[in-house]
């Protein structure tokens, strides 16, 4: 074997040390090499320590690693080694290396160094104290010991950062720290230069994110254990003991679902999607995963709850689409929203309603709200200058010019709004425009259109296009009137509401900009038609109409729509968005209803994440970048992993993104390792000791401050749902299966079965409040994972009642002699090469999703739009070669785009009846 290390890598401690207790046993050749070495052939980036088996395989992982030297010396693999090896990895790594960056690279000491890492370091500390032995896992030493001692030496190895309190971790280190094969991993890795050796490591780390309280790490507090009152403990003991009788009566379903009198009524809706796009990962978790998991909960809790989305059918979007594939606007809204439809049942979305905007409804409500708008006064006319294609013969929607911001000079702002600085854009005033469908440059023209009137007084002057008849048209009473509506209804909305701070943010910053007059006709024919006399050949503005979806999609679900969207006295609206939809739910629709004055419900809360990136890029269908929502079922991955990861990494305060490498790690530490690791061990002593029976229990008073705290971690699970912070939430779920999983590894049911009455006893105890903990977290996972959740109840048999209600206590639902059924893991562990395939896929190298025109064997010549489709596709694909050699990108992504593009010219040469061109070589010099 060859172990490969480098001075100053942190990582390379530990397997020092684990080597050098395996000498004698194996022969290990050590090599120290540079930290930029690639010793693995198959890896791209440089990686130490290595572990070179004489089989030719190799182990690159510092525990791996260490594990392998533990197995050649004897050792055999226990439970409260693997928990610590993976609190390990999740817990104290990512707080370590926040530590020594402050220490080694920005130079800060005392507090601001330890502050970080104080938490962990009392956990390891109250372990040994708790268990009374001299290391991690019993009375001699373990793997668990050489990686947790290998991690932490660098920093404690300065008395400074090892607080004297610390009795136990003091002991415990110094034991470790004067052995001989630590002393020499010691000196070999840092040099006699202590936690400074590791400066050249550190400085090419990403900087640690700031700390955000308590969602930051998962381990438990024993801190707060110890703060917790007798009453409390004796409440939650006196809930525990309630059981089943304490559930309530399970609501009568309803079908509709309508408004109750003195019930909480939730109507809750998700941004629809366009219908001609099919949803990235991004898409989905910005709108319609969060609002499903809201949806549930809300269910859970027993709330009167009308969940409902749908396609946005009309726009030019979709004419575009239909002409691209040589079909009717209608076809194509046909054939996408079944896409749409079949993506989100696969994903497990929970819709009462999911409708669509192509609809007689649609068109009736939009009419008469803007019927109610014209007649008081609330609707402009006015002659806008507008940019029209000549080559697609067409007026150009906003969102298909594209141009150089004229405020930021960002060069890829939208005809309607710049994504980089967020300022609202009329298309003529961009800078450089061209089509985005055939990227030429349009012209100016003229069209008479109308307006809805938003603006304040102030600014007419802005608008220097208007005529002098619109400004006239423009009263103060109007003006003031409709702004002041607004103005006193978000007065009464914000003030203890759960809107999310970027959606009050960009909310307040178009009040404070001032409101602009906003068009809200086009010149198209696929849309809901404008009913007034000259604009018969206009359809409504899809950002006029679109929200407007949402009550006409309720009124094809149910003729007494209006019990739900006329009704703000007995109805609560959560309405789940990205942040660029932000403008048209606070400030748009709710204007056009205050306006129409006919008692419309207006979004109580306002929910918007940040947006969801891909790697170290963007979603892309065009280049074959990113996971689609049609493609994830494809993975192998189930849909629940999928949901658990996306709502684990849920852009809440900022924008994430989508890591192959953590979505693995999340699946095979929280999930595998955690979660189903706890959940199957307590159903299994259930199923092996006890003959598949729950068994008595006898609480102790340890027993019952669990129970205490297991309910604090429920009801703040409670409380972050109500205020829709659902990332956050699902880390509570995660907490609790740490402490179930710790109670097992403290209370050791395994060996008391084996022992005396009064153990047996004890393990019947742990056993039973080990699996009564699953079945909580079996309802508290519904709506995250409500495939894994549904799995979870039927293998223990819970009863019906209790999984359709989640209270705020937590409960005795398995109560003695309850009999499960049978046990089985919950999870997959995801494989490296898996994933790295994966990622290979999805990085930009996939073909096209959107079907090919078939390739003819005869030379023939096909039909006009066939052919002039394939014209157009080589367009299109040349200038994304174009753009993508303007930006030098990277070249396999060039490399590929071009293959693409020699594809589709060769089949343009067969359509057209020609020979294919011979690939062009370059010439010899």
């Amino acid at each position: 074997m060859r172990l490969f290390v480098s001075d100053g890598v942190p990582g390379c401690l530990p397997v020092l040390a684990a080597a050098g207790r395996a000498r004698g046993r194996a022969e290990v050749l050590i090599s120290t090499v540079g930290p930029e070495d690639c010793v693995v052939p198959f890896l791209t980036r440089p990686k130490v320590p290595v572990l070179q088996l004489d089989s030719g395989n190799y182990l690159f992982s510092t525990s791996a690693i260490c594990r392998y030297f533990f197995l050649l010396s004897g050792w055999e693999q226990d439970d409260l080694t693997n928990q610590w090896l993976e609190w390990e990895a999740t817990e104290l790594q990512p707080a370590l290396s926040a530590a020594l960056y402050y220490l080694v690279v920005q130079g800060k000491k005392g507090e601001d160094v330890l502050g970080s890492v104080r938490r962990a370091l009392t956990h390891i500390d109250h372990s040994l104290s708790r268990q009374n032995c001299p290391f991690l896992a019993g009375e001699t030493e373990s793997l668990a010991d050489i990686v947790l001692w290998g991690a932490l030496y660098p920093l404690l190895q300065d008395p400074a950062y090892l607080p004297e309190e610390l009795s136990a971790l003091h002991s415990w280190f110094q034991t470790l720290s004067t052995q001989e094969p630590c002393q020499r991993a010691a000196e070999t890795v840092l040099k006699q230069q202590g936690v400074l050796a590791l400066r050249p490591y550190l400085q090419k780390q990403p900087q640690p994110s700031p700390a955000e309280g308590r969602a930051v790490t998962n381990e438990p507090e024993e801190e707060e254990l110890a703060t917790l009152s007798e009453e409390e403990i004796a409440m939650a003991v006196t809930a525990w003991e309630k059981g089943l009788e304490s559930l309530p009566p399970l609501r009568p379903q309803q079908n509709p679902v309508l408004p109750v009198a003195g019930e909480r009524n939730v109507l809750i809706t998700s941004a629809l999607p366009y219908v001609n796009n099919v949803p990235h990962l991004g898409n989905i978790i910005g709108c319609v995963l969060s609002a499903d998991v809201f949806a549930r909960y809300s269910r859970l809790r027993q709330w009167n709850t009308l969940y409902l989305c749908g396609t946005d059918e009309y726009g030019t979007a979709t004419e575009t689409k239909a002409l691209e594939e040589g079909l009717t606007p209608q076809e194509i809204c046909d054939k996408y929203h079944i896409i749409h439809a079949d993506i989100y049942r696969w994903f497990n979305i929970s819709f009462d309603i999911f409708g669509r905007t192509t609809t007689p409804q649609q068109t009736k409500i939009t009419q008469d709200i803007f019927q109610q708008l014209l007649k008081r006064g609330f609707v402009l006319q006015d002659t806008v200058e507008q940019l029209r294609c000549e080559h697609c013969a067409r007026f150009l929607a906003d969102r298909f010019v594209e141009g150089v911001c004229p405020f930021c000079g960002y060069e890829e702002a939208r005809g309607d709004q710049c994504d980089k600085c967020g300022k609202l854009i009329n298309a003529v005033e961009l800078k450089k425009p061209q089509c985005k469908v055939c990227r030429s440059c349009p012209v100016v023209q003229s069209s008479q259109h109308l307006f809805l009137d938003l603006p304040k007084m102030e600014l007419l002057s802005c608008c220097p296009h208007w005529s002098a008849m619109a400004r006239s048209r423009l009263t103060a009473t109007s003006a003031s009137q409709l702004e002041k509506r607004l103005e006193e209804w978000l007065g009464r909305t914000l003030p203890g509401s759960d809107w999310t701070p970027n959606a009050q943010f960009i909310t307040r910053s178009w009040l404070r900009d001032g409101l602009k007059p906003r068009c809200i006709t086009r010149d198209l024919k696929w849309g809901t038609p404008v009913p007034l006399e000259g604009f018969e050949d206009k359809v409504f503005y899809v950002w006029f109409d679109a929200t407007i979806g949402y009550l006409s999609i309720t009124a094809n679900y149910t003729d007494q729509w209006e019990r739900w969207w006329k009704n703000p006295e007995q109805v609560d609206l959560y309405q789940f968005m990205a942040k660029d939809n932000v403008p048209f739910h606070s400030l748009v629709f709710p204007c056009s209803a205050l306006g129409a004055e006919d008692n419309y419900t207006l979004v109580s809360h306002l929910i918007a994440t940040e947006y969801l990136n891909y790697e170290d890029g963007k979603f892309s269908k065009s280049r074959g970048v990113g996971v689609f929502g049609d493609m994830a079922q494809d993975t192998g991955i189930p849909a629940d992993i999928w949901r658990f990861y996306l709502l684990y990494i849920r852009p809440e305060g900022q924008d994430s993104a989508f890591s192959w490498t953590d979505l693995l790690l999340k699946n095979n530490s929280e999930l595998l390792n955690n979660l189903g690791n706890f959940i199957n061990r307590a159903g299994m002593f259930v199923s092996k000791f006890f003959g598949g029976y729950v068994p008595e229990m006898v609480l102790t008073p340890d027993d019952q401050r669990l129970l205490a705290h297991v309910t604090l971690e429920l009801q703040h699970y409670h409380q972050l749902l109500e205020k829709v912070r659902i990332r956050d939430a699902l880390r509570s779920i995660l907490t609790i299966s740490r402490h179930g999983n710790q109670y097992i590894q403290v209370n050791e049911p395994w060996k008391r079965i084996k022992g005396s009455e009064a153990d047996r006893q004890r393990a019947g105890t742990v056993t039973g409040l080990a699996v009564n903990i699953a079945a909580l977290l079996s309802v508290m996972l519904q709506p995250y994972m409500p495939t894994v959740s549904a799995t979870i109840q039927a293998q223990l048999q819970l009863p019906p009642p209790a999984c359709s209600i989640l209270l705020t206590n937590f409960l005795c639902t398995l109560p003695a002699g309850h009999q499960i059924g049978t046990v089985s893991p919950l999870f997959q562990k995801l494989e490296n090469d898996q994933i790295e395939s994966l990622r290979q896929r999805f990085g930009g190298g996939q073909a096209k999703t959107s079907p090919k025109p078939a390739v003819v064997e005869t030379v023939t010549t096909a039909k006009p739009q066939q052919i002039q489709a394939l014209m157009d596709e080589v367009t299109k694909q040349g200038n994304i070669v174009r753009e993508l050699k303007a930006q030098k990108a990277d070249k396999n992504e060039v490399a590929a785009e071009v293959a693409k593009l020699l594809d589709l010219k060769k089949q343009l040469a067969v359509a057209e009846g020609k020979p294919p061109e011979a690939p062009k070589g370059k010439k010899k010099k």
